[in-house]
């Protein structure tokens, strides 16, 4: 599907609220700390696992949304801010962990970079292990001998929207190719309706660089999750 076919007309940031709208159940965040119920807290995501506290924070506040039979609980250690929930949260839920944080992004921009890739399925032989559980597509660039060099993994959060998660191995680091990975699969989610967003960890400057390139800015949000993820 050639770039022509993206609509001229596109509102990316209403396309962005349109999914955290719905996979966190409120959009966009009152000031201060927002506690929400969502019955998506209780469901299997994308991977087969359950997680029932998902959330943003955003320069204007912080939105959590958790599993509903955890609601007033939740909500009643917020009232002692952002750090004591924090700590306390991960006994709500029978687990030791305290909330984790990364970078937050969306695509909000469409940037002039040449489209690299071929889509694969799950069970191509040259894909890297950390490929395979995606469920909402793979693209991956291999050279001439049919070499994997980097690859992009699509998490389907729901119909409004798709994570982007990039991987290059190192012999073909510095080529620019996550970057134009990325850029391809978020013009794919667009073609479909749909919109692009991207996490990485804090700190990671060379994931962080490549989302920047690809036209997803940094804004200064934070993804919030029980526990650390990847």
């Amino acid at each position: 599907m050639s770039s022509d076919q993206i609509p001229t007309e596109i509102d990316l940031d209403q396309r962005a609220a349109r999914h955290l709208r719905y996979r966190l159940g409120v959009w966009p965040p009152e000031s201060g700390l927002q506690i929400v119920a969502s019955e998506l807290r209780d469901e299997p995501e994308w991977d087969g696992v359950v997680r029932p506290v998902l959330g943003v924070e955003t320069p204007e506040g912080v939105l959590i949304s958790v599993s509903p039979a955890a609601f007033a609980e939740v909500e009643r250690l917020a009232r002692g801010g952002l750090a004591e929930l924090s700590e306390r949260i991960g006994a709500v839920f029978g687990e030791d962990d305290t909330l984790g944080f990364g970078v937050f992004r969306y695509l909000d921009q469409l940037v002039d970079l040449d489209e690299l890739g071929s889509w694969v399925e799950t069970d191509d032989p040259r894909l890297p292990g950390w490929l395979r559980p995606f469920n909402g597509g793979i693209l991956v660039a291999c050279d001439e001998e049919n070499r994997y060099m980097a690859g992009v993994g699509l998490k389907r959060h729901d119909e409004f929207g798709s994570e982007i998660a990039v991987g290059t191995e190192p012999e073909f680091r510095g080529r620019g190719l996550a970057r134009r990975l990325v850029a391809t699969a978020a013009r794919y989610l667009l073609r479909s309706g749909s919109t692009a967003t991207y996490e990485h960890v804090l700190g990671n400057d060379a994931s962080g660089a490549v989302a920047s390139a690809a036209g997803f800015r940094d804004r200064g949000w934070r993804a919030i999750h029980l526990g650390d993820e990847e």
